[in-house]
């Protein structure tokens, strides 16, 4: 059995360069539609696999925005949550609640992307 979140976003080429930019992700599938714009993009990231695909309301497939934001964080563990959350800044995201060192032995903040995704980037104390 395999999990496979799918992160629903206007533009999935914006975000999949987004993601491999401030993130780290690597492409790994890519499926075209008939209209020649992906149905869905896999990436591999800290482990794990995630996928973005457009945002289509008649499926019922609506971004965070559609919904005015996001009831769903997405945590990953990285080496410098610090430097990805000023890549995510940087690149057009929001820093959220700041990356520092928690008392639950963690160093960690909340940044929201540009597409309304909310991220959880944790790391070892600095």
């Amino acid at each position: 059995m395999v999990m496979l979140p799918r992160m629903i976003v206007p533009d999935p080429d914006r975000a999949a360069k987004f993601y491999q930019d401030t993130l780290g992700a690597e492409e790994v599938f890519r499926a075209p539609g008939e209209d020649g714009r992906p149905t869905v993009i896999d990436h591999r990231l800290a482990g794990g696999t995630f996928r973005v695909s457009p945002a289509v309301e008649e499926w019922g497939w609506l971004s965070p925005d559609d919904l005015g934001g996001s009831p769903v964080l997405i945590e990953i563990e990285i080496d410098d949550p610090d430097a990805a959350a000023e890549r995510v800044a940087a690149h057009g995201g929001e820093i959220v609640v700041p990356i520092e060192n928690r008392p639950y032995g963690k160093r960690s903040g909340r940044v929201r992307d540009p597409f309304g995704h909310l991220w959880i980037l944790t790391g070892e104390l600095r």
